[in-house]
């Protein structure tokens, strides 16, 4: 598929992202799409595609926003769904289904205002085959990958303390960031246990918040766009148990390959980068499974400073899903990032950031999704 001439022409969050009892899901959505339409100067009588996941879901959004899409999207593969709504826009919008499409987002992850129930039915895969052996949610299921990935390539308690430590840093520029205080090492460590070997620092935020995308063609862009240079999504398996690999995401590296072979791009190339971090060694897996470096070599990569304020490969610098928001599914604020990164806009700006690149995980590595991103075309 090519994404040639498709554009990120608008995109915003959220008036605040952390604690806001006073929303509910709904009013996440429409607040955020408000604000994404004003960014691309743009109105609702533009928009001709919907896509989100959940609920509510594009029907609802739509009818709520007063639109009669004529291209819907709810694909729903986790926090990675925003990726693949950019991935289906613009392979809409190149058919000639739609002309402009507005992905929105908006998640009472904390307060639970207008949220759905939490829960697993009893005949689904995972209530069969995993529930049944105390495999429950998310901290305990990641560290099935987590675990092996430290026996084998011996990644220490330290280094990946440092994942956490190196995001707080971006953070601590951020305003917006929900935690903001420097941490150590010894902090991270010493934090609550929550399940070994995460520790509560290296464990995503749970918090309120939302943000939306207007993506169109460069022709109908009303503002200098980001434009969408490659993409590609992959799968892994739909239970953390049935990875083939438990030290490496095959969606990862298959959504990666794709996306920069169609952007035709290089690791040189890549100024900046957002890696979904869910958890702590997350990120370590985007960084080996992209290719920036070998396998069991992340860690150290990392502890030595080259993703942090004034490396040579800035990592989620927002503060991430560890430091500045997750609403329990992250993907679209590490697009809302890349894309203000682009713009010169960010709290902690990278200095010349040309080409962002930005991988989604959604579940638990069961899906994920890669954006290459630029402010200007090769």
């Amino acid at each position: 598929m090519s994404t040639e001439g498709i554009v990120i022409a608008g995109a915003a969050e959220t008036d605040e992202v952390g604690r806001l009892p006073q929303h509910s899901t709904l009013s996440l959505h429409l607040e955020a799409a408000r604000n994404a339409l004003a960014d691309a100067g743009m109105t609702k009588d533009d928009i001709d595609g919907i896509a989100t996941v959940g609920t509510p879901g594009p029907i609802q959004v739509a009818h709520a926003l007063g639109i009669t899409p004529s291209w819907l999207d709810g694909t729903g593969v986790g926090g990675s769904s925003f990726l693949f709504h950019v991935r289906h826009a613009a392979a809409a919008i190149r058919a000639g289904l739609c002309t402009t499409v507005l992905i929105t987002h908006g998640e009472s992850g904390r307060s639970r205002v207008g949220a759905g129930r939490f829960g697993l039915g009893a005949d689904s895969l995972m209530g069969q085959f995993e529930l049944p052996y105390g495999v429950v949610g998310p901290p305990s299921t990641f560290t099935l990958t987590a675990l092996r990935y430290m026996k084998e390539t011996g990644l220490t308690h330290e280094q990946l303390a440092e994942v956490a430590v190196a995001q707080r840093r971006w953070a601590h520029l951020n305003p917006r960031a929900m935690y903001r205080d420097l941490i150590t090492v010894d902090d991270v460590l010493a934090s609550r246990l929550v399940a070994y070997p995460f520790h509560l620092l290296e464990c995503c935020l749970v918090t309120d918040g939302g943000g939306a995308l207007v993506v169109t063609s460069r022709e109908r862009s009303r503002r200098d766009p980001v434009h969408l240079l490659g993409a590609g999504e992959a799968m892994d398996a739909p239970m953390i148990s049935q990875m083939e690999d438990f030290t490496t995401s095959k969606g990862f590296r298959l959504s990666g390959e794709a996306a920069f072979a169609e952007a035709g791009i290089s690791h040189d190339d890549v100024d900046h980068l957002m890696v979904y971090d869910a958890f702590a060694h997350v990120p370590i897996y985007g960084l080996e499974d992209l290719g920036f470096v070998k396998r069991g070599e992340a860690g150290a990569f990392i502890a030595e400073g080259h993703t942090s304020p004034g490396g040579r490969l800035p990592l989620n610098t927002n503060g991430g899903g560890l430091s500045y928001t997750h609403t329990g599914m992250y993907g679209m604020f590490a697009i809302q990032e890349a894309v203000r990164q682009l713009r010169g806009e960010a709290a902690a700006q990278v200095p010349g950031v040309e080409v962002s690149v930005v991988l989604g995980n959604g579940g638990m590595f069961a899906s994920a999704a890669t954006l290459v991103l630029a402010n200007r075309l090769p």
